[in-house]
């Protein structure tokens, strides 16, 4: 089955990768004990969520999906539609430039280019739609990512950002679409092309609801 980039849609929020599926963490402005995917779900409010933004807005995200399962996922968004922001503590973003909050990829599809090109599809949106810059939290700590609710600093680095605001572990990032060049690379041909293998395992659905203590700061 042929991959492709589709929109972030409502009827697959509880599909998408690991604890992402009803995470709203980026959707609560509750100062969280623990900035981790996961932190805070409820999949009724996810899906409400990707519906009001996409009446408002326009699509929150684009997904890369083969064989109707979804690879991996970006998220953005207008930022007064991720309240979390308001909490970051290099400070809140510029409020007329999109904000991606998340981007995740299935286990067994990581380490494979999928990042790099659901980027590209998300900057290339955007660029698409008339906005002339983006902007990202990232975490500057190594290891792994798959419950980080941000991007590793170097892959934004790797793909042009630099840094807006400046925070030891979590800076706020800023990329001008303006200076990108022509967009003439097509992007579903290189996700055709990555080397993932076929048929990745589907993943337990994650059906809980966590309780935050919202009294602490992070």
């Amino acid at each position: 089955m042929a991959r492709r980039f589709r929109p972030l849609s409502a009827d697959r929020v509880g599909d998408l990768p690991s604890v992402c599926a009803g995470c709203v963490l980026w959707e609560s402005g509750d100062r969280l004990v623990e900035f981790r995917c996961g932190s805070v779900c409820d999949a009724g409010r996810a899906a409400a969520w990707v519906r009001e933004v996409s009446s408002a807005w326009g699509e929150p995200g684009r997904m890369a999906v083969e064989d109707g399962q979804v690879l991996g996922f970006i998220k953005y968004a207008p930022p007064e539609r991720f309240p979390q922001a308001g909490n970051m503590p290099a400070g809140p973003p510029e409020p007329t430039t999109p904000l991606i909050a998340c981007m995740h990829i299935a286990p067994d599809a990581r380490r494979r280019g999928l990042g790099k090109v659901l980027m590209q599809a998300a900057l290339r949106d955007l660029h698409q739609r008339g906005e002339r810059a983006v902007q990202a939290y990232a975490t500057t700590r190594p290891g792994d990512f798959s419950a980080s609710p941000v991007v590793g600093v170097e892959f934004l680095l790797r793909m042009g950002f630099t840094v807006a605001r400046p925070h030891p572990e979590l800076p706020l990032m800023r990329l001008d679409l303006r200076s990108l060049a022509a967009w003439t690379e097509n992007l579903e041909a290189v996700l055709e092309s990555l080397r993932i293998p076929i048929g990745v395992a589907p993943r337990a659905p994650v059906t809980y609801l966590v309780d935050v203590d919202t009294e602490g700061a992070r």
